[in-house]
């Protein structure tokens, strides 16, 4: 439910951002202290940090933008391999790394459409759905891969004049591919357009109560569709930076789980763009550490530090859930049935 204007303010802000949201200033913090430690390794350390959160944000705003409209998406797995698949074979076989965004954003918009039609006008479990569509993306990907292509290249860095000169924060955020970019400015424009627009107030109104919006001539089941279709859309754009982006080639299975630990950073920055945000850069500096670890020559089992991030994903998650004092749009995952 929102906040009201007899509210505090502070309580308002809260509502808005999330508890993920609070976490930048754990990001700020460890600048700090590794700043004190050594300026090389703390860019390094960061900038980890933000190459793992970005294909994670993209994820959460995938879910958020589907549950926030009333369809859960447990098919974002399978959204950003398909999309991942498709961007590299059109940049193999085209040469063309624009081109092959755009296949994998609209490979994700396609599967964003199939969940519709199951979800909204089949009217079948949400769940079943989603994972309908991972399984169905893990078989067609695994069965036409073919080994041994490779593209002319990936997406570089487009430095930030004066900007990414800067110590520390300029090497982190302003010297990136434009997809690391892109995502970043998704969070803003989704987040502004969620909570300061006639459609964001559309949007939440049909995930929070359909029969209300129905009521004042909102279209519950058009605006389920199209939701559903662009949330696709980041999941595929999540595919894509991954093949053409951070990789630049692809394998069976890539992405190794993103897509539900993007639903639990989803779920831990309260179904909000920034608070979504705050979440990614806790895992992906979770990521980042564990690997400066091992470089460091901490001599802890791999296997141990390679679970650490999901481990503190989960612990992170059902701290929330215990402690804090939230809940997801209240008709997500109920069908929709007109009067009459």
């Amino acid at each position: 439910m929102e906040a009201t204007a007899s509210e505090p303010v502070t309580k308002r802000i809260w509502g808005r951002v999330g508890y993920g949201g609070t976490l930048l200033i754990i990001a700020i913090i460890a600048i700090l202290v590794f700043y004190f430690i050594d300026s090389l390794q703390t860019e390094a350390v960061l900038a980890s940090a933000i190459r793992q959160s970005t294909p994670l944000i993209l994820g959460a705003l995938c879910g958020l933008l589907g549950e926030r409209t009333g369809v859960i998406n447990i098919g974002i797995e399978g959204q950003m391999l398909s999309g991942a698949f498709v961007g590299f074979l059109v940049s193999v076989y085209t040469g063309n790394l624009v081109l092959a965004i755009f296949a994998g954003v609209l490979t994700g918009m396609l599967l964003g459409t199939f969940l519709a039609l199951m979800s909204v006008t089949l009217k079948m479990d949400q769940i079943i759905g989603g994972t309908v569509i991972n399984i169905l993306a893990i078989g067609l990907t695994g069965f036409f891969y073919v080994g041994g292509l490779s593209t002319e290249g990936k997406l570089r860095a487009i430095p930030i004049p004066f900007l990414s000169d800067l110590p520390i924060v300029g090497k982190t955020f302003f010297n990136w591919p434009p997809l690391t970019y892109l995502a970043i400015i998704l969070v803003f424009v989704m987040h502004y357009v969620l909570f300061y627009t006639r459609w964001g107030l559309r949007t939440r109104s049909v995930g929070e109560h359909p029969r209300a919006a129905d009521t004042v001539g909102i279209n519950v089941f058009a605006m389920r569709y199209i939701n559903v279709t662009l949330a696709g859309g980041f999941a595929g754009l999540a595919g894509a930076f991954l093949t053409l982006e951070a990789v630049g080639s692809f394998e069976r299975g890539m992405t190794n789980g993103r897509g539900f630990v993007a639903l639990a950073v989803m779920i831990f920055g309260r179904w909000t763009p920034l608070g979504a945000w705050g979440a990614a850069l806790l895992f992906g500096l979770a990521l980042a550490l564990t690997t400066q670890f091992q470089f460091m020559g901490i001599n802890i089992p791999h296997q141990f530090t390679g679970m650490f991030p999901y481990v503190l994903t989960i612990v992170v998650v059902a701290l929330t859930g215990l402690f804090g004092h939230f809940r997801p749009p209240a008709a997500v995952g109920q069908p929709y049935e007109t009067e009459g």
